[in-house]
């Protein structure tokens, strides 16, 4: 992980963060800690990394989720070359999705 990023602030942050159980406490305490433009530029990129994740062009991208060609370009760098978070969190997220539709038949 980044050094520079490594501080007992973000450490405090996170520490909270991983205390949170559900969707409603994650809108309860992210609408408090960030401006509403921080959240959805948060979740921006995020849906991004999902569509470069599915092979979709810059301009599909830019055209349904309204990001910059420079932040989709930030992003694709973080998914080619970054820490592997996304990477991780998709992983889970899939293996969650299909324990849900197992649950369902």
């Amino acid at each position: 992980m980044n050094k520079k990023i490594r501080s007992d602030e973000v450490t405090h942050l996170f520490e909270a963060i991983l205390t949170l159980e559900n969707e409603e406490e994650c809108y309860q305490f992210f609408e408090d800690l960030c401006t509403v433009n921080e959240l959805l530029s948060l979740a921006q990129r995020y849906e991004v990394a999902k569509m470069l994740r599915n092979k979709n062009t810059y301009m599909d991208i830019a055209g349904k989720t309204g990001a910059s060609t420079a932040t989709i370009s930030r992003v694709n760098r973080s998914l080619n070359y970054g820490n592997d978070g996304y990477d991780m969190v998709f992983g889970r997220v899939d293996s969650e999705n299909e324990a849900n539709v197992e649950a369902d038949e």
